[in-house]
């Protein structure tokens, strides 16, 4: 757990009236606003608020009770930039104002989908006494192994965990009280430079931005209805399963709005060689318990290694259950006692049913 302290505030105050200044000096042409580093900045920052709200406590018009899984614009993004003069890495960034970016039409992640993203959420604590975070130093393992594959640059462990930190305390206002959800977060990592030809993209954008949320199911906290799909894949060997890049969601957008128009919750991956073998749900990772033993699938190279099926995995063996981590075939799915599944934005969703081949 990274705790938030209260001391961070009047840093990020000064912080954050340094962006502004920042921000309108660049509108001004201010800055040395000749160089091509800075009008890149120009075009790409949102319009600033001259507003800090960084202060207020209500978070608008939301009704806590009723908040579900869905964009509610915030305050505050931060935003971070790698060059080709910076050689891979991530001099510098700053708090914007939450807003619409800009960019080429030619940049690599639109056209060739050089891109990650990861998920994570911060809580309130008890008697208004700050926040927490949920293993965020995993998060920024992760992103950094992915951009690896992505022939990507990726922040420090300690660049992405401060970003992370400075994006609660700037949208405070919004994080729901406790027992009512959380901020929910998504830095973003970038190919954001112009490129034509395929290769990796001369520019990166590191982003963060919070939204509050509620349950991601709709059913909230009651059981959910899977139906595994034997036709469409989320991944392969050899690709891109293992890593948290945007290429690996769009794809299962079919499938898994085919299985809502059914009214199941989600779909349940197979493996695309045996088609035989569980890998995991659009958005989560799955387990099945049978006779106290918890079996999860193996993460190698298809399976995304989710902090949260990590926790649960070291949670139940700190427990005295037994854990395999392995191939979980179709057949085990079906004689299993029990079956959830887990991840950030779910946390740990039981499942009420599975229908395979028709049969539920």
């Amino acid at each position: 757990m990274a705790l938030l302290p209260a001391a961070m505030r009047s840093i990020l105050r000064a912080r954050s009236n340094r962006v502004l200044r920042a921000a309108r000096d660049l509108q001004a042409g201010g800055g040395g606003g000749g160089s091509s580093l800075l009008r890149r900045w120009q075009s790409s920052l949102p319009q600033p608020d001259h507003v800090d709200r960084s202060d207020e406590e209500s978070g608008g018009e939301i009704d806590w009770d009723n908040l579900g899984f869905g964009l509610t614009p915030t305050d505050y993004m931060y935003v971070m930039r790698s060059s080709p003069e910076d050689l891979g890495a991530f001099p510098r960034g700053e708090l914007c104002r939450y807003g619409n970016i800009e960019l080429s039409p030619s940049s690599g992640v639109l056209n060739y989908a050089q891109g990650l993203f990861e998920g994570m959420k911060a809580y309130r604590r008890p008697g208004r006494g700050g926040y927490t975070l949920f293993r965020p130093e995993e998060n920024a393992r992760r992103m950094q192994f992915g951009a690896e594959r992505m022939c990507m640059p990726a922040p420090s462990v300690d660049q992405f965990v401060s970003a992370v930190k400075e994006t609660v305390l700037a949208n405070r206002r919004w994080v729901p009280p406790q027992g009512k959800g959380a901020l929910y977060l998504r830095p973003l990592l970038m190919g954001s430079g112009p490129i034509l030809g395929l290769a990796p993209a001369p520019e990166y954008t590191f982003l963060i931005y919070a939204a509050p949320v509620g349950n991601y199911f709709k059913e909230g906290l009651a059981p959910i209805n899977l139906i595994v799909d034997d036709e469409f894949h989320r991944a392969m060997p050899g690709g891109t399963g293992g890593v948290k890049t945007i290429a690996n969601y769009a794809p299962v957008l079919k499938a898994q709005m085919d299985a809502k128009s059914k009214g199941f919750t989600d779909v349940l991956y197979l493996d695309s060689v045996h088609k035989r073998y569980l890998e995991e749900v659009s958005s989560c990772n799955v387990f099945v318990v049978k006779g106290g033993v918890v079996a999860t699938p193996a993460t190698r190279g298809t399976i995304l290694p989710g902090i949260t099926r990590k926790s649960i995995v070291e949670l139940a063996r700190d427990r005295g259950y037994k854990v395999e981590e392995r191939l979980v075939s179709i057949d085990d799915l079906i004689d299993a006692d029990e079956v959830f599944c887990t991840g950030t934005a779910v946390v740990v969703a039981p499942v009420s049913t599975v229908t395979y081949q028709g049969r539920r």
